[in-house]
Formats: C-alpha cells, structure tokens, sequence
C-alpha cells in the first residue's frame, strides 16, 4: 500500500492532483505510519538491532523507523529521494538542533537522495538495509526498487542482512477493500498502477533481480485503528496512494468514495478499525 505505506504515488500522465503535500506529510507522521509500528519491532528483534548496527534505510519517509532503531543505539542514515516534506519531519525527530548536524541519537545522517549520496572513502561499511515501503497492493509499485537496492550493495559487507516489507494475502488485509474501491476512481482501466492482490513470491522476485539472496521471512499483524472516519480517510490519504485518483476526479469525489468504503469497518463507538498482515523478507548480500 504505501511507501508506504509504500513510495508516494505520482498520478498518471497529465494529472497534476491539488494536495497540500506538508499537510499529509503531516498526516503521515501523526496517523498513519505508527500502523507499521509492530512490523519496525518485529524486524529488529529477530536481527537484533543495537549498538553495533549500521544502517542505512532506503526511502526512510517522516523517519520513525530509523528513530526506533536509534533508541535502540544503532547508528542509522536514511535515504528518501521523492519525499521532501516528510524528510523534513524525520529531520525534526532525529535532527532537533537547528544547524542540522547534530542530534540526541550520535551519528545519524538524513539524506534526500540515493544510497549513492552517502557513500564515501571515510564511510563504514552498513550492516544492515530496510526497504520497508511495502509493496504488493499496487501494480508496478515495486519498480526501481531492486535498482536501488542494487545501488546499496556496494555499501554493505557481503552477507549484510537487506528487509524488503510487503502486503499479506488480501483474504487477511482489510485495507485492500477500501484501496481497490478507491483506485477505482483513478484507473477504470486497470492499467498499471491499478490496485491488485499481493502475490506469495513479490519479495523474492525483488530480491532476485537486485541479485540478492533470500534468507528467512516473516508475517506481522498491522491491524489500522483510528479515532474516527476523518482521522482514518486523512491517514490513507497521506500515503499517497490516492493523489491520482485526486488528479483523475477531484478531491470531492475521492473523500465520498473513501468514507464510503470505510464505512463497514467503523464500530459502535465511532471508531475505525482494519485488520492487516504485512510480510517482511530478510535476504543477504552476495
């Protein structure tokens, strides 16, 4: 689903959709990335992530995965080419001191960019790498990543532990429901970029093609709750998974068609809740 969940989506050619970019990325940061909170602690633990990890995280978003791993004591840069605003955020969580060079968690690093930005003579090597932009909702929402994934590679030790994130099987996401209604409005056509149901073999697939090594895999429950219908339709919104179906209609027509598809998952007491399993897949350097 999204970066995010999965990477911000960019709707299709000639679309330009009118979204305040700050505010979801706002949205994002307060909402709707604490959803993959169990997947982040999941990961950890089974590597044991601490004072000895390096690592680098490709699209690190609004950062809250790099500042659980720092409180953690690990060492972490993040890397995010097409997210600015939500960059800015992890910069104000990681980075608080104004010069922007400094901050509680020691040598942390925020880069807007590509693994190739933080290379460098005098850099150690990573031991560790997290995509966990989940792909697997969204047809093509996988391509570039085994390139860049390939780009890291050359930062790490052979062997170094790399975590790509997917969706589970539909019959166990919620979610995909209310993103399949909502796609609709962008893609009648079912062309790229059209909702489709994850596949058992997505993440191996990617991992082969970056030349990767496929070491281990996992399923975690992510189940979405939130205070209300607006607090639920603004977090799915914020993924970015919805700007071309904006671009395609317009907003009206996509908030509708979102509270709609959102109705049958609100409870007595106001509230919205969607459960979710995400799977992760550990592979290894070469």
């Amino acid at each position: 689903m999204t970066p995010t969940l999965v990477q911000p989506h960019l709707p299709h050619a000639g679309a330009t959709p009118r979204v305040d970019r700050c505010a979801r990325a706002r949205d994002w940061a307060e909402i709707q990335e604490r959803m993959l909170v169990p997947l982040y602690e999941a990961v950890y633990e089974r590597l044991e992530v601490g004072g000895r990890t390096r690592l680098l995280g490709l699209g690190c978003g609004s950062g809250l995965a790099l500042l659980m791993a720092a409180s953690r004591g690990a060492s972490v840069t993040g890397v995010d080419p097409s997210a600015p605003e939500r960059l800015a955020l992890a910069r104000e969580r990681l980075l608080p001191d104004a010069s922007r060079d400094a901050g509680p968690y020691g040598d942390t690093r925020l880069v807007e960019g590509g693994p190739a930005d933080v290379s460098g003579p005098d850099v150690p090597p990573f031991n560790l790498v997290t995509a966990f932009q989940p792909i697997g909702c969204m047809a093509g929402d996988s391509e570039g990543l085994s390139s860049l994934l390939e780009a890291s590679v050359p930062l790490t030790a052979r062997g170094t532990p790399v975590v790509l994130a997917g969706w589970g099987p539909p019959e166990r996401c919620t979610t995909s429901s209310v993103l399949r209604v909502a796609t609709k409005l962008a893609d009648p056509l079912r062309s790229t970029g059209s909702w489709r149901p994850a596949l058992r073999d997505d993440l191996e697939e990617v991992a082969q093609r970056a030349g990767l090594k496929p070491d281990g895999s996992g399923r975690v429950a992510c189940p979405f709750g939130y205070a209300d219908t607006d607090s639920a339709a603004r977090g799915l919104l914020s993924t970015g998974l919805f700007d071309a179906a904006v671009g395609a209609t317009d907003q009206v027509q996509v908030d509708k068609e979102l509270t709609e598809a959102l109705h049958p998952h609100k409870r007595r007491d106001g509230t919205v809740w969607m459960p979710n399993v995400f799977r992760y897949l550990i592979a290894r350097t070469r």
